[in-house]
C-alpha cells in the first residue's frame, strides 16, 4: 500500500490534521512529542503515516531529538519508492519566525533542508499552512507569500495554490486541502494503471 507522508515540526498540529482528515481518533496531545514513532492510519486505498515531529519534544534530551531526526530522514530515504505524496505540516503563524532565526545563525532551517530533500528524492510534496485561522485577514496573503518565499517558491503565494494549502485543523477546515491531495492521489493511481498495464504487455 502506497504512503501519504505527514512531517513537520512538532506541535505544528501534524496529528490534529490527519483526525481532520480522516476522522480517525489518533493520539493527539497538549505538549510537543506526544508522536515518537511513526503511526500509520488507513485512507482511501493509501497508508497516511505520521511522523514524529522534529525540534522540541518534551521529556527528550537533545540527543533524543536529533536521532528522530536522523530516523525521519532514514525511513524517507528507505521508503521514497513507495511514498506517493508527502504533506509537510507548517505553522503559518511562526514559520518564517523561526526560518529566519536559523538563517542569521548561519544553519539551513529544518523544514527549508526537509522540503528540498523530499524534491531530491522525486517525492510530491504539499505544505500545508497549519493555523492560519490565528492569522489576521489583514496579513492572511503576506503570511502565506511569506512561507512560499522562503522555500524557494516566489510569491505571490497564490501561484502555487496546489503546492501551499492554508488549512485550520483545529476547527477542521481542511476541505481545500482534501481537494489537492485527491488530485495527486488520482494521478498516482492513473501512473500506477499504467505501469501495471506495461508490466502485463512486456510477461
Amino acid at each position: 500500500m502506497k504512503e501519504i507522508l505527514f512531517v513537520g515540526r512538532s506541535n505544528v498540529g501534524k496529528s490534529t490534521l490527519i483526525r481532520a482528515l480522516t476522522g480517525k481518533k489518533i493520539p493527539v496531545g497538549k505538549h510537543p512529542g506526544v508522536t515518537r514513532k511513526p503511526l500509520r492510519i488507513p485512507y482511501q486505498d493509501f497508508q497516511i503515516v505520521d511522523m514524529p515531529g522534529f525540534g522540541f519534544m518534551s521529556g527528550v534530551s537533545d540527543q533524543g531529538q536529533e536521532a528522530i531526526k536522523d530516523n525521519i530522514v532514514h525511513y524517507i530515504e528507505s521508503n521514497a519508492g513507495n511514498i506517493a505524496l508527502a504533506v509537510m505540516v507548517v505553522n503559518a503563524g511562526s514559520f518564517a519566525e523561526i526560518v529566519d532565526r536559523w538563517t542569521e545563525r548561519g544553519e539551513i532551517p529544518v523544514e527549508v533542508e526537509l522540503f528540498e530533500f523530499l524534491h531530491e528524492l522525486n517525492i510530491d510534496v504539499i505544505v500545508a499552512a497549519n493555523k492560519i485561522d490565528k492569522v489576521g485577514d489583514v496579513d492572511r496573503d503576506s503570511t502565506l507569500d511569506g512561507i512560499s518565499q522562503r522555500l524557494g517558491m516566489t510569491p505571490p503565494w497564490r501561484q502555487w495554490i496546489d503546492r501551499i494549502v492554508p488549512v485550520s485543523a483545529k476547527k477542521r477546515d481542511v476541505g481545500r486541502l482534501k481537494e489537492v491531495m485527491q488530485k495527486r492521489l488520482e494521478k498516482v493511481r492513473k501512473n500506477d494503471g499504467v505501469n501495471v498495464l506495461k508490466s502485463f504487455m512486456y510477461f
